[in-house]
């Protein structure tokens, strides 16, 4: 079978290679040089241990005290507001209790697959040098905020995910750079990745090692055929022909199902980070700043701070006083970056669906077109 696959970051490269692995033939459409691909800037982590919807009691406690700053860990562009405010109106309905139960089980359910799968497929593609297993670090400004956590960690070791708090002690021992710090919680079993980029690279020149057909071009809309799918270019190249597509471009597959009927609730959540010289932030694993928006990854192509959510659309220019601003805070736990030179900075577009699981199946006319995107966080 003939198999398009719209989009080569790590969701369609992934599905690449599980198609390559059956036999098919996998033609990768991606234009090349598209800026804000969340899987060219991430933070690395193999997530399986996250099990919360962003419409979760942790989300809606920080809610208030977030959106009065408006460079903090969530802001909305005020001309954004009005398009936002279906996906808003979804996002208030996702927060129920019940939603948030079902939402937990799917993520989770997803989530406890993606560390065997990422194995599994690092070892079959000789990949494993990618993999860094020392494990994730949460941690608290101030105790109550931890007490206040306790459900949720509760939650994760009734589903067998490891999570040991750590005495003052011991968290000096593991990292001692980091200061100002009354809670933390390491998960010894979580990982991260040398760099997403990086990662993502040899995916690719693999796939096309594999057989996979590249084409440099962007995916303007679908064809439905009686024998076929065609995908069409907006360059003047000849249309794609194959048995089944799947559209796994992030946000900008919102259009896509548009074309094919699927009125689909996604938007973006605008992230930003700040990458140092490798080293920099003397920490040796990532670390979860819980209720500040941000994490830190020590990379090995440099130390990254990221996170933060703007939701601003496609079209708004980048605000890195944002990314200044996340830094900033930054230094409250690593109060040696202060004296740090400029890093490189980066903004990108996390492909986000009010609940927080992502679209995964067949479209509604035709079922030889397979969804795949809206993976958010």
């Amino acid at each position: 079978m003939r198999v398009a696959i719209i989009g080569a970051g790590v969701v369609g490269l992934a599905t690449a290679h599980a198609l390559l692995d059956r036999g098919h033939e996998v033609v990768l459409i991606e234009p090349g040089g598209k800026q804000g691909r969340p899987t060219d800037g991430n933070a690395g982590w193999i997530a399986h241990t996250d099990i919360m919807p962003l419409a979760s009691p942790k989300a809606w406690r920080n809610l208030p005290r977030w959106l009065r700053d408006p460079l903090g860990p969530l802001t909305i562009r005020p001309g954004y507001l009005p398009h936002l405010a279906p996906w808003l109106a979804r996002f208030l309905l996702a927060s129920s209790p019940s939603r948030i139960k079902s939402s937990i089980g799917a993520i989770r359910s997803i989530n406890a697959e993606s560390l065997p799968a990422w194995k599994s497929l690092l070892s079959c593609l000789n990949l494993n040098g990618h993999l860094r297993e020392n494990g994730i670090l949460s941690v608290w400004r101030h105790q109550g905020d931890f007490d206040r956590s306790q459900d949720i960690i509760e939650h994760q070791r009734s589903f067998g995910i490891g999570a040991e708090a750590l005495r003052p002690e011991e968290l000096a021992e593991l990292e001692p750079a980091l200061r100002n710090v009354e809670a933390a919680v390491l998960y010894p079993d979580a990982c991260h990745v040398s760099d997403p980029a990086v990662l993502a690279a040899d995916l690719l020149r693999l796939a096309l090692e594999r057989g996979a057909v590249p084409v440099a071009a962007h995916a303007s809309g679908i064809e439905l055929q009686n024998e076929a799918v065609r995908v069409h270019m907006d360059e003047t190249g000849p249309a794609v022909t194959a048995d089944q597509v799947v559209i796994a471009a992030g946000i900008w597959s919102r259009g896509l199902a548009a074309q094919l009927g699927d009125q689909i609730p996604l938007d973006t959540e605008r992230g930003y980070n700040a990458t140092y010289p490798k080293g920099t932030f003397g920490i040796g694993r990532p670390i979860m700043f819980e209720g500040e928006g941000f994490v830190t990854t020590p990379l090995d192509t440099g130390d990254r701070v990221g996170g933060a959510v703007e939701f601003a659309g496609l079209e708004a220019p980048p605000n890195h006083s944002r990314t200044d601003a996340m830094v900033q805070r930054l230094t409250r736990f690593l109060p040696h970056l202060q004296s740090e030179p400029a890093a490189r900075r980066w903004m990108g577009f996390r492909p986000s669906i009010p609940d927080s699981l992502p679209v995964i199946g067949p479209a509604g006319r035709d079922r030889r077109v397979i969804y795949a995107f809206g993976h958010g966080h």
